[in-house]
């Protein structure tokens, strides 16, 4: 016999064990795969879970990001609001003085030569007056053959006439002012039918 072919009994105990072992190794990693697939229910019960927590989690996060804005948003209108009808109850307070300066103007004598200097310093004061309040956003509503506007105008008589249209503001007896758009207070004013 050659050398190759006399082995020692030991040797060839020990390749066959490695050929043996080569082979269990083999068929265990083919068996892990399918062992793989095969996934426990109660751990797929458990991912399915933290699936479902995980979007529950992004949805209450961004909830309660547009809830944030939403206040944010809120906030900065009232302020703004707060800012741009501040003036609204002083407002108020001086519109009884504005009446008052141009019923003195209505009333006033033109023809008396030595009342003419006060009565043109009532109309640049009422004047400069209503420029200052226009400053700040306050109009007046007194125009005539405007069409008739229930949202600033109180109707507090119709007439006839032949000079104004239909439904047209034909007298003011009062003025109406606007603040920032926010009615102050309506224009009294004789409608046309």
């Amino acid at each position: 016999m050659s050398s190759k072919d006399q082995k020692a009994p030991d040797e060839q105990v020990s390749e066959n064990t490695e050929n043996v072992l080569e082979q269990q190794m083999n068929a265990e990693q083919a068996d892990a795969p399918e062992t793989e697939n095969v996934v426990d229910p109660r751990v797929a019960e458990l991912e399915e879970q933290l699936k479902q927590a995980q979007v529950n989690e992004r949805d209450a996060i961004l909830r309660a990001r547009a809830e944030v804005e939403n206040i944010r948003r809120r906030t900065e209108q009232d302020v703004e609001k707060a800012h741009k009808f501040a003036l609204e109850k002083f407002a108020n307070e001086l519109l009884p003085v504005i009446d008052n300066l141009e019923r003195a103007l209505e009333v006033a004598d033109r023809a008396n030569e030595t009342l003419l200097p006060m009565v043109e310093g009532i109309e640049l004061t009422l004047k400069s007056f209503i420029d200052a309040v226009g400053k700040f956003g306050v109009e007046v509503v007194g125009d005539i053959n405007v069409p008739f506007n229930p949202e600033v105008h109180q109707a507090m008589t119709m007439m006839e006439s032949d000079q104004h249209e239909p439904n047209h503001v034909m007298l003011v007896m009062q003025k109406g002012y606007i603040l920032n758009g926010r009615l102050l207070r309506p224009a009294m004013v004789a409608v046309s039918k």
